[in-house]
């Protein structure tokens, strides 16, 4: 009959619809944006294909068709199995990686391994690689902490601890993002506090405003301490501008930014520090250059910095020029600070790390990037290997991967090749080693 003819047409065109839909992702599925869906994404990956696979090629064998439909079956087998390969062989390419850099040299993977801080989905992955000496730290975020106290989450990291100590290794850093307010990564089971901004506007004179911050910091360190965290990633030193973009559902600097007053943000991060400090606990400066004029949100794309160097200069970089030398750890951001370097991110940018922050300004304090798993980052021209390489060549201490651990091992598989080729910059690395080691003495801030 004709309806049922159109009926299975239908169906044949969805069919090819779902398959075509699918190949992109079977072709970067191992996208951080997938990270949290990579076990459902790969088993609907495989098994879509495959059953579509079946289910045309059934037809084409057992039924008589017209032509047309028979070219559709044909292409619906043709686009799965492309799917099912480019699925495969990125899984394929990725546990290749990953075995490759388990069996690397133990002193190289050491010496390079330092430079990196990893998050983590599965406790027994970054367990091996801190008995492999693989990396320098570790990221501790709210799905680590989900539903356990203090003292659990306390006993893993000195079960971490005592493995380095047994290595005759430094202290791992042992880090997260605790701001206060919205981003606040290990409350629960840590006490939530307010926005540090809120805490300041709260006080208007200095004095008054400079010893609640300075509580504040206290309060907080207190708190990650006793969970055994060291390193946070806080305070958010950027300017308010009161920037909106309705799409930015990641940044939201100003919503985090203490002020738009670049003098009393200073302030406020300087207690802060200090009060962190005096718990045992480092702090971090962040996002250089400054993502308060930036529109774009770079956890997902491309973001610019178009601000004057003369206006930086004179006013969004004062917290930073002011703090950095205090013995704080200063986060670079995936923005481009397109008056130096249009091209890449201030995190792996020669023109920024290298002649800028190193050189002009001298500072020799420890560099941090943000995340490698966000969208500027991994979805740059360089990508997640070149650029990992690039930011160790420019000057940066310490890369971080929290969102999606995973690209840990294309990274490092890629700086273990450029340092056994010789590609990799020796004397920047060396001077790194020297920053590292000078600081991690104990952890002591």
């Amino acid at each position: 009959m004709a309806w049922h003819r159109h009926v299975a047409l239908g169906l044949l065109v969805v069919r090819l619809a779902i398959v075509i839909a699918l190949l992109p992702f079977a072709i970067d599925w191992r996208s951080p944006l997938l990270t949290g869906l990579r076990p459902a994404a790969l088993s609907a990956l495989i098994a879509v294909p495959l059953l579509l696979i079946a289910i045309d090629g059934w037809m084409l064998w057992r039924l008589k068709q017209s032509r047309m439909r028979q070219a559709l079956s044909a292409a619906v087998i043709l686009a799965s199995t492309t799917t099912l390969l480019a699925t495969l062989a990125q899984e394929a390419r990725f546990q290749w990686l990953r075995a490759r850099v388990f069996a690397a040299d133990a002193a190289q993977l050491e010496k390079l391994g330092r430079h990196f801080i990893v998050g983590y989905r599965d406790a027994t992955e970054i367990e091996r690689l801190i008995e492999r000496r693989a990396i320098g730290g570790v990221f501790v975020g709210a799905r680590n902490v989900e539903g356990r106290s203090v003292a659990a989450i306390r006993a893993q990291v000195d079960a971490w601890q005592d493995t380095r100590r047994r290595q005759g290794l430094p202290p791992l850093w042992i880090a997260t993002d605790q701001e206060g307010g919205a981003v606040s990564r290990l409350s629960p089971p840590l006490p939530r506090q307010p926005p540090i901004a809120s805490v300041a506007a709260h006080h208007a004179g200095d004095d008054a405003r400079n010893a609640a911050a300075h509580a504040y910091g206290v309060a907080q360190g207190r708190a990650l301490a006793g969970a055994g965290i060291n390193l946070n990633f806080a305070p958010v030193v950027d300017l308010n501008k009161n920037l909106i973009n309705p799409n930015d559902r990641h940044t939201r600097i100003r919503e985090r930014a203490i002020s738009d007053d670049p003098a009393v943000v200073a302030e406020v991060a300087r207690h802060y520090c200090r009060g962190l400090r005096e718990s045992g606990v480092h702090c971090t400066l962040k996002h250089f250059p400054g993502l308060g004029e930036v529109f774009e949100d770079t956890h997902l794309e491309s973001g610019h910095l178009n601000t004057p160097l003369a206006k930086l200069e004179s006013w969004d970089w004062i917290p930073f020029r002011t703090l950095m030398s205090d013995g704080t750890f200063t986060m670079l951001s995936h923005a481009k600070l397109t008056a130096l370097d249009a091209e890449r991110p201030v995190s792996f940018s020669p023109a920024v790390v290298s002649n800028l922050l190193r050189r002009t300004w001298g500072y020799d304090g420890l560099l941090i990037t943000d995340d490698f798993s966000m969208g500027a980052v991994y979805a740059s021209k360089a990508g997640v290997a070149a650029a990992s390489i690039a930011a160790l060549d420019a000057g940066v201490d310490l890369i971080l991967i929290a969102y999606d651990p995973a690209q840990y091992f294309p990274m490092m598989d890629a700086v273990l090749a450029a340092d056994r080729n010789g590609s990799l910059q020796s004397a920047a690395l060396a001077q790194s080693a020297r920053r590292l080691g000078e600081q991690s003495a104990g952890h002591s801030p």
